[in-house]
């Protein structure tokens, strides 16, 4: 697409608009005229017509598109090497900066978004229609944790971690709640310290005297 602009000498009387189908003019008077393929027009004396020469992006094209990919990667949260696979201006240490970056956003939507607002909702409908079917008993899948733990087949961390809990967390809750019992003389069933797995009390042995 051309826009071309004729200079009169006379703009009250101008060639175009006196040739039929060539009377439209725009919004402001000015008459307007076509540009069709193979024409040959003759300009009066004077007049002159000057075509727009819109900027050429030529050697800056490059750059001008590695800017735009930029702020697009920028928006979606990868880095512009992800986005088009262009490794001409990086380095190990810029694009493992990149990457790690990355990785902490993709884990953050993982464990805030997917984990805790699909995950969880569909894993606790799950459960609930599971336990309400009869499909789920609890108290076996316990005693079943429970013996793999003290078969040594599964670790006692690992049951926690599948819980939805930490192992370092619970182990300081359960020797403060031990430590609170010793210091009131308490002794409850989930000791295993005092108590068995039946429930009968632990008798604790006095340590053998050594005979000289």
């Amino acid at each position: 697409m051309f826009a071309a602009f004729i200079t009169e000498n006379n703009p009250e009387d101008p060639v175009i608009g006196s040739k039929p189908g060539e009377g439209e003019t725009d919004p402001r008077g000015a008459p307007l005229a076509g540009l069709e393929p193979g024409s040959m027009v003759k300009l009066l004396p004077g007049e002159d017509v000057k075509f727009t020469e819109p900027g050429d992006v030529g050697g800056m094209y490059t750059e001008f598109m590695r800017v735009q990919l930029r702020a697009i990667a920028a928006g979606l949260g990868v880095t512009y090497e992800q986005l088009t696979g262009d490794l001409e201006r990086v380095n190990y240490s810029s694009i493992r900066a990149g990457l790690l970056e990355f990785r902490r956003r993709c884990e953050q939507f993982q464990h805030q978004v997917m984990v805790f607002q699909f995950c969880r909702p569909v894993w606790r409908a799950w459960i609930e229609v599971a336990v309400v079917a009869g499909e789920i008993d609890p108290l076996k899948d316990m005693n079943a944790e429970v013996v793999a733990v003290r078969a040594g087949f599964k670790p006692r961390s690992a049951v926690i971690n599948e819980m939805g809990y930490d192992e370092e967390a619970v182990d300081r809750q359960v020797a403060a709640d031990n430590a609170r019992a010793d210091s009131l003389g308490l002794t409850f069933d989930s000791d295993p310290r005092k108590t068995t797995g039946n429930g009968q009390r632990v008798i604790e042995k006095e340590p053998a005297t050594e005979i000289q």
